[in-house]
């Protein structure tokens, strides 16, 4: 599958992140844009045979991933009524400068991480039925 195709199945679970940040939208919505991207990025690599599913919907969770991480810096002030802070033992310990560099480090790996294991997850999935499929 073509970088372009990647990034374009990506780009399809962005609105979710606009929409949680900015909570746009109630829980039933929110549900489709959580699941509807997922089910077209399974369906077009099993509509596609692409070779590799698994590695394929691995590629498109990361760039996912770091598109959520992109998205959730930019609305960072929007999502938050008060902004985060360290608490307990850590609550203090750092400068407000440098605390939110690293509130905002461990958001963006964060998002990294969670979408890459989504794709992992769908890669899964969409490798499985794929061997189903040839069964």
């Amino acid at each position: 599958m073509s970088k372009l195709a990647i990034f374009g199945l990506a780009l399809l679970a962005v609105p979710r992140v606009v929409a949680h940040d900015l909570d746009l939208v109630g829980p039933a919505v929110n549900a489709l844009l959580v699941w509807v991207p997922l089910v077209i990025w399974v369906t077009v690599v099993l509509v596609r045979r692409v070779e590799n599913p698994f590695l394929t919907l691995l590629a498109v969770g990361l760039v996912y991933g770091i598109l959520l991480a992109i998205g959730h810096q930019v609305f960072w002030e929007e999502s938050f009524d008060d902004p985060p802070a360290l608490g307990g033992n850590l609550a203090g310990v750092l400068s407000p400068g440098t605390e939110t560099v690293v509130l905002r480090g461990f958001a963006f790996l964060s998002s990294v991480v969670t979408g890459t294991a989504v794709g992992a997850a769908t890669g899964a999935v969409a490798w499985l039925l794929s061997r189903l499929r040839r069964s």
